[in-house]
């Protein structure tokens, strides 16, 4: 595993002592302060040779799962629940679509990699509590990572999250509170508390390992294609996390020359496509109108939960990948959404979460515009199991209880 050099703002570049727990920048001149990247000393793992010991299997780890990419993780032991190396399933449909099924992950979504690498890191730094505010999945995740690390969890959810992550919380021992109101409103309420509670704050990009966690994604998804870039990558988008973390992957692999090169001649990364819900777009609304950041969604409403964030803090990142890419911003509405999940799961016998049909709904749309070619290679990102969204879904349906 490497050690880690510094911790870098995203937005002025300032360096922070990585010995100690760091949020945000705290060198940033304007606000909202930068979130920060781990940066490693990588020279251990530069080149082929390196890359090829990769998922090597450890006795003491039969499973390594996201934790096959040590040496460019954090050295530090893990909190594993054998998160990650999802498969990359074929469509049934088109041989150049492929989807990423993160529901196979530990509580059923990608959110298992991030919390692993945060609550790794939080029992590495001592840290005894911590406070999460979360559109759900999250908050579930955080709750079982924190009872296998033994940290008290505390998780601010909206009240109308699905059933299955308020169960989730509960099993897990988490102590749960549910908020009239959006994942914003959480978020307020744990920056309020959380000196006086000495809860540590896990908020999404408000500390720097959950995007260690997410990157994996980045890893998995090319060395499942051959070590090669697909031609767009579509994510979606709420807090934005996995797609900067995937970005972050990118560029460490072409430094450490992991990644094939097109034709010899250079790297082309794929085209990021973000993808959000109809009520709640506020990056898509900001990459129609060219500006660097989003702004306050106001009376978001998705069925889609993961993608009701009304301001992504890490929204300038996202913005900046999916132009420097070639990438675009898809909103979609709830109908196409679950018109997709149902097409998906009756044609192609998956169950995607409503996030994940965000994706899959983002393709077909693209696809009939022009944006893209079906001869074009491509992996869609489902986030989560359908399977937690049974009381949701349900109700799309129309069925009710007996």
């Amino acid at each position: 595993m490497p050690s880690i050099a510094f911790l870098e703002c995203s937005r002025c570049h300032a360096h922070l002592d990585p010995s100690t727990p760091q949020t945000v920048c705290t060198q940033c001149p304007d606000s909202p302060a930068g979130t920060l990247y781990v940066r490693y000393d990588l020279s251990a793992a530069q080149g082929l040779e390196a890359r090829n010991k990769i998922g090597a299997i450890d006795p003491s780890r039969p499973s390594p799962g996201m934790w096959r990419y040590q040496s460019v993780l954090p050295e530090v032991p893990p909190v594993t629940l054998a998160e990650g190396w999802t498969p990359m399933l074929l469509s049934r449909r088109n041989p150049n679509v492929f989807l990423k099924e993160e529901g196979a992950n530990p509580t059923g979504t990608f959110k298992a990699r991030g919390m692993s690498m945060a609550m790794s890191m939080i029992r590495h730094y001592g840290i005894r509590k911590i406070a999460v505010p979360s559109a759900g999945n999250a908050g579930g995740a955080a709750a079982a990572y924190a009872a296998a690390a033994g940290i008290e969890a505390h998780i601010f959810m909206p009240k109308d999250v699905p059933l299955a992550n308020q169960v989730e919380c509960l099993s897990y021992g988490a102590n749960m509170t549910l908020v009239d109101g959006l994942i914003s409103d959480c978020a307020r309420i744990v920056n309020e508390r959380k000196q006086a509670e000495g809860w540590f704050d896990l908020s999404t990009l408000k500390e720097p390992f959950r995007v260690e966690g997410k990157k994996t994604m980045g890893y998995e998804l090319v060395e499942q294609s051959g070590w090669t870039y697909p031609d767009a990558v579509f994510y979606p988008t709420g807090g934005g996390v996995g797609l900067i973390g995937m970005w972050k992957a990118f560029e460490e692999m072409e430094q450490l020359g992991w990644v094939a090169k097109n034709n010899g001649n250079g790297w082309r990364r794929p085209k990021m496509i973000a993808v959000q819900a109809a009520g709640c777009a506020p990056v898509a609304r900001a990459y129609d109108a060219g500006e660097s950041a989003s702004q306050m969604w106001q009376n978001a409403h998705t069925f889609a939960a993961g993608l009701r964030v009304p301001k992504p803090y890490g929204d300038y990142i996202i913005l900046d990948a999916v132009r420097q890419s070639r990438g675009t911003v898809v909103a979609l509405s709830d109908e196409a959404i679950f018109q997709s999940l149902r097409d998906w799961a009756s044609n192609e016998g998956i169950f995607l979460s409503p996030e994940g049909a965000a994706s899959t709904a983002a393709y077909d749309h693209l696809i009939a515009t022009g944006f893209l070619k079906p001869s074009e290679r491509v992996v869609l990102f489902n986030t989560g199991s359908g399977n937690k969204y049974t009381d949701v879904i349900g109700h799309a349906l129309g069925l009710t209880h007996a």
